[in-house]
């Protein structure tokens, strides 16, 4: 499939001055378990960064993010994202937004089975649509997020993400002028958390 084509069912991709690479954005109203933690304050989620600033401030950006969200159900969206992500070493899957459901899930992984020279990284709230350990491709590194801001480590999966106030973070974006410079350890199956700063 070629690019131009592969785009009409994606829509566009988003591209982030603070990371390398491609990601894709979805509309963070549409979070299952996010919507329900942004209600609860001293959640990440309370606070979402995706609910304001130019998520918010250019309708474009909210229109194209419920594109994205419909094109998920199109039967060719794995092959079209394929063909989008395989020239990119590195993707970060929503920047905005989340995992809607065990079988979207599946589809991601399969995407990321067709682009082995991409390392794919997937931060989710989504507990129930995580897949078996043994399904996760070698390319992919799935961290769940810590509901809770400074909220402790969890055994309920391999790799896990938080955010604090205090002085755990191992983040360098703040001190990289907000960017990921050389460090990967998001993608990086190594590095079994990563604790951002909050902001």
């Amino acid at each position: 499939m070629k690019i131009k084509e592969a785009l009409k069912i994606t829509d566009s991709f988003t591209k982030t001055s603070k990371m390398p690479g491609l990601s894709y954005s979805l509309p963070a109203w549409e979070c299952k378990t996010g919507w329900k933690l942004a209600q609860v304050p001293g959640t990440p989620c309370f606070s979402c960064y995706a609910k304001k600033g130019n998520y918010t401030r250019y309708p474009a950006i909210k229109a194209a993010q419920y594109r994205r969200l419909k094109a998920i159900d199109n039967p060719l969206w794995v092959q079209a994202m394929a063909a989008k992500i395989k020239n990119q070493k590195w993707f970060r899957w929503h920047d905005a937004g989340d995992v809607q459901s065990s079988e979207h899930m599946q589809k991601i992984l399969e995407v990321c089975r067709l682009t082995p020279e991409t390392r794919h990284w997937l931060p989710t709230q989504e507990r129930q649509f995580l897949p078996a350990p043994e399904e996760v491709p070698a390319n992919l590194v799935i961290r769940l997020s810590r509901s809770k801001i400074d909220g402790p480590a969890s055994s309920a999966w391999s790799h896990e993400s938080g955010v604090t106030t205090g002085e755990a973070r191992t983040c360098p974006a703040p001190d990289q002028s907000g960017q990921c410079k050389d460090c990967r350890q998001c993608w990086d199956k190594d590095v079994q958390v990563v604790v951002y700063g909050k902001h």
